[in-house]
C-alpha cells in the first residue's frame, strides 16, 4: 500500500514561481501535502524556459511542480484576491516569492493573512530580508551566487570568476525554506501558534558559503582571511589517469597511510604524514598525488581505492545518473504515466520506515484544477469567472 506521507492532511497555498519556492513545495507535495499552486493567467515563467513535451510544460517546471494542483487567479482583480483569501483561510501554510512591498500592495502581507487565519505558517521567499536596506532589490540565482562570493572562490580555484554549473542559490534557498517552514509547523503542532517565516536568498547563501570559508575571519582579532584553503587549492580537481579522470580524496591519516603503503610513491615523506601537515601545504599534496595517479588507468585506481576503502568515484555526467546501478537499486527514479507519455522523475532521496514519500503525480497544466479547488472550498458568492 502506498504511504500517504508524513505531511498528509497539510494544505499549502503556493504563490511562488521559478525554482526556489517551487522546489520547497515540490518536496512538501512528495511527502503528502496538498499543494495548491496559484498562478497568474499567463502562468509561472518556468513553464516556458526549457524543453518539454507540450507548450507550458518545460522539464524544469514539470520536475519542481509535480504532484501539485494548479489554480489560476488574477490577483489584479478584486475577485481574484477574494478567491485567494478563501484559499488562505483553509490552509496550513501560505508561501510566496514576491518582494515584501509587492505582496503588501496586493493585501497579503503577514498581518493581513494572519487576520484571515491566525494559525497559518506564512513563509516569505525572496532575495533580501525585509529588515535590511536591500529589501526591495530583485534577485536571481546568478546575482546571489556573485554576491555571496561563489565566483570569487571559483577564481581562486580555476583562475576564472565563474558561476557553478547548477542553480545552487535557488536550490539551497529552497531547501532552507522547506526546513524553516517545517520548524514553524512543528512549533504550531505543539503550541497552536502560527508565525511568519522569512527565507532570503542572500542571507541563506552567505551563511551557506561561510560554513567553511568563515574560518579564521570569525575570530577577534582575525586569524586569517575568510577562506577554507583546501577548497580553493588550484590542484583540487579530478585527477588525470592513464586513460581518463578519477575523483578521490585521500584525506585522513588512515587513508593516507593505506595509499602510501600500497603505492609507495617516491615523494612519500614524514612531512606529509599527518593531516595537520598535509593541510598546511594542501595544494602541494594534491599536485604530488596528481602526478602519481597518471601512472595507472581509472579502473585500476578505482579497484585499489575500493580495496583500501578510500573515497573515490568515476566522473559521471547528469545523463549517466539515470542508469546508475546504485540509484536504480534504491528506487530513486519513479516513472509516472502522463498525457504526454511516461516521465521518469528523480524521486524522493530520503527513506522513511513508516511514512515514505513518493512522486504524487505529474505537474498540472495551467489552471487545470481551478474549478475543482474553488468548488471544494465552497466559494459561494464569489465571481469565480472574474477571479481568473
Amino acid at each position: 500500500m502506498t504511504s500517504a506521507g508524513p505531511l498528509a492532511g497539510v494544505r499549502v497555498v503556493d504563490l511562488t514561481a521559478m525554482v526556489m519556492g517551487p522546489y520547497c513545495t515540490q518536496i512538501m507535495a512528495d511527502m503528502g501535502a496538498d499543494v495548491i499552486k496559484v498562478e497568474p493567467p499567463e502562468g509561472d515563467n518556468t513553464r516556458y524556459i526549457s524543453v518539454g513535451p507540450a507548450p507550458g510544460m518545460s522539464g524544469v517546471f514539470v520536475n519542481v511542480n509535480r504532484g501539485k494542483r494548479s489554480v489560476v487567479l488574477d490577483l489584479r482583480t478584486d475577485a481574484g484576491r477574494d478567491a485567494l483569501r478563501v484559499l488562505i483561510a483553509g490552509a496550513d501554510v501560505f508561501i510566496h516569492s514576491m518582494r515584501a512591498k509587492a505582496i503588501a500592495k496586493l493585501g497579503f502581507d503577514y498581518a493581513s493573512v494572519a487576520e484571515l487565519n491566525p494559525s497559518i505558517v506564512y513563509t516569505n521567499c525572496y532575495g533580501y530580508g525585509h529588515r535590511g536596506p536591500e529589501r526591495d532589490r530583485p534577485a536571481y540565482d546568478d546575482t546571489i551566487q556573485a554576491e555571496c562570493g561563489i565566483p570569487a572562490v571559483q577564481e581562486q580555484l580555476t583562475g576564472e570568476p565563474n558561476y557553478v554549473g547548477t542553480i545552487m542559490a535557488d536550490k539551497v534557498a529552497g531547501l532552507t525554506a522547506l526546513y524553516a517552514t517545517m520548524m514553524a509547523l512543528f512549533h504550531r503542532e505543539r503550541t497552536g501558534e502560527g508565525q511568519e517565516v522569512e527565507v532570503a536568498m542572500f542571507e541563506t547563501m552567505a551563511s551557506f558559503m561561510l560554513v567553511e570559508h568563515a574560518n579564521g575571519a570569525m575570530f577577534d582579532p582575525p586569524l586569517g582571511p575568510a577562506v577554507y584553503p583546501r577548497t580553493v587549492a588550484p590542484n583540487r580537481r579530478p585527477y588525470r589517469t592513464a586513460d581518463g579522470e578519477v575523483a578521490a580524496l585521500i584525506y585522513n591519516d588512515k587513508h593516507w597511510n593505506a595509499f602510501i603503503n600500497a603505492v609507495q610513491p617516491p615523494w612519500a615523506s614524514e612531512e606529509y604524514a599527518t593531516l595537520e601537515g598535509r593541510a598546511k601545504q594542501i595544494d602541494t599534496v594534491y599536485g604530488l598525488v596528481a602526478k602519481t595517479l597518471q601512472e595507472r588507468t581509472t579502473a585500476e585506481w578505482l579497484a585499489l581505492f575500493n580495496e583500501l576503502e578510500i573515497p573515490a568515484a568515476p566522473i559521471n555526467t547528469p545523463d549517466a545518473l539515470f542508469d546508475h546501478p546504485h540509484l536504480n537499486a534504491v528506487g530513486l527514479f519513479e516513472t509516472v504515466q502522463t498525457p504526454h507519455g511516461p516521465v521518469r522523475f528523480p524521486g524522493v532521496p530520503t527513506w522513511f520506515s513508516r511514512t515514505p514519500g513518493h512522486v504524487r503525480g505529474y505537474a498540472p497544466e495551467l489552471g487545470a484544477d481551478t474549478e475543482q479547488v474553488l468548488a471544494e472550498l465552497g466559494t459561494t458568492g464569489l465571481d469565480t469567472e472574474k477571479a481568473v
